[in-house]
């Protein structure tokens, strides 16, 4: 991460860079304001243009800010809209759930290019300026595209920092090598506002959700440590979280352990002899709109638990301490907040 300058030294600094080298020299050198992960400025105020973001190893310019943003995935589709941003929003695409309901009236304004992942075409056809991402898998080429290739057509990208941060990428593929925080959260908040030049909107959204952890973590140190397990598809060999995306992160806000920690995938599959084995004092079920593979449903996932006669002999089944959370809820994201107050309730309430 380079210097955080003050806007008014960078700007001075970029006259003396035209006045020296020229102005198109200045606009390509001295002028840049580099940041890496996280750069944005601590105070709201307005964005110096241009600047150089270093985004998940790719460094991105920004002459001004984009008018025509398409967002490939919901979570980054979500913060966008919580940033007041949808008039500068030309599609969004690769949904799970329905969006969030304060968020309904200002996404029902965008355009939305496929309820999966588009085409690289159907983008390009919208003549975006900035095209951003909350997931690995669409900047491939087996997807949309990489995004060297939309750098080759003059078009800014943005990756949300929760896919990189602590972990190496290889095409789709994402390994953590450490738990992923919620300060993560925030820094792409924070990012997205300074390219946006909405600063002021920004901090108040991370502050309202600082100030709504806070909240749910008032009851994090609960003795003993309850323990939880997250499932979110599959029945005859389940998928749970592991150590260190988003559900693991709700896990430790909330003061609780999972069980299966050790694992280091996002999603491993774990045998039903390890689930009864690590008997959760809760289970958190995800509740998946897409329904594509058994397991998907709530309803299947209760159904299962409450006539096997192994699972249903779990603490967490015999007193059916769930919480269920949607999809969207254990990708990290805006609704990270939403899920740690669920969670938090639920652990509260088991107690």
């Amino acid at each position: 991460m380079t210097t955080k300058l003050s806007m008014r030294l960078l700007s001075a600094f970029g006259l003396v860079c035209c006045l020296v080298a020229g102005l198109t020299a200045c606009g390509k050198s001295s002028s840049t304001t580099e940041v890496g992960d996280g750069g944005a400025s601590d105070r709201p105020g307005r964005t110096a243009y241009p600047f150089t973001l270093d985004n998940c190893g790719v460094k991105v310019t920004f002459d001004k800010a984009p008018t025509r943003a398409v967002s490939l995935y919901q979570a980054s589709t979500e913060i966008l809209l919580s940033l007041g941003l949808a008039d500068r929003m030309v599609g969004t695409s690769t949904w799970f759930d329905p969006v969030l309901p304060n968020l309904a009236a200002d996404n029902a304004k965008v355009p939305r290019l496929a309820d999966n992942d588009p085409s690289f075409e159907a983008v390009l056809a919208t003549e975006p300026d900035l095209v951003s991402s909350a997931s690995a898998h669409t900047f491939t080429s087996a997807v949309v595209a990489e995004r060297s290739r939309f750098a080759q057509l003059g078009i800014a990208t943005y990756q949300s920092p929760s896919v990189c941060t602590g972990a190496t990428v290889e095409g789709e593929t994402v390994t953590r090598t450490a738990p992923l925080a919620v300060d993560t959260l925030f820094q792409e908040i924070t990012e997205l506002a300074r390219i946006f030049d909405v600063q002021e909107r920004g901090a108040q959204v991370v502050a309202d959700l600082k100030g709504r952890l806070a909240a749910a973590k008032k009851d994090a140190h609960r003795t003993p440590e309850p323990t939880v397990a997250f499932w979110f598809s599959g029945v005859k060999t389940p998928y749970l979280a592991g150590c260190c995306s988003a559900p693991g992160m709700y896990a430790r806000e909330a003061g609780a352990r999972n069980v299966f920690a050790g694992q280091r995938e996002d999603w491993p599959e774990i045998s039903w002899e390890a689930v009864i084995a690590g008997d959760p004092d809760v289970l958190v079920l995800a509740d998946l709109s897409r329904q594509r593979i058994d397991g998907d449903a709530l309803t299947t996932k209760i159904q299962f638990l409450e006539s096997n006669p192994a699972t249903k002999q779990m603490r967490a089944v015999q007193g059916k301490r769930y919480v269920v959370m949607t999809g969207s809820e254990l990708d990290p994201g805006i609704r990270e907040i939403d899920a740690i107050e669920k969670l938090s309730a639920g652990l509260t309430a088991a107690r």
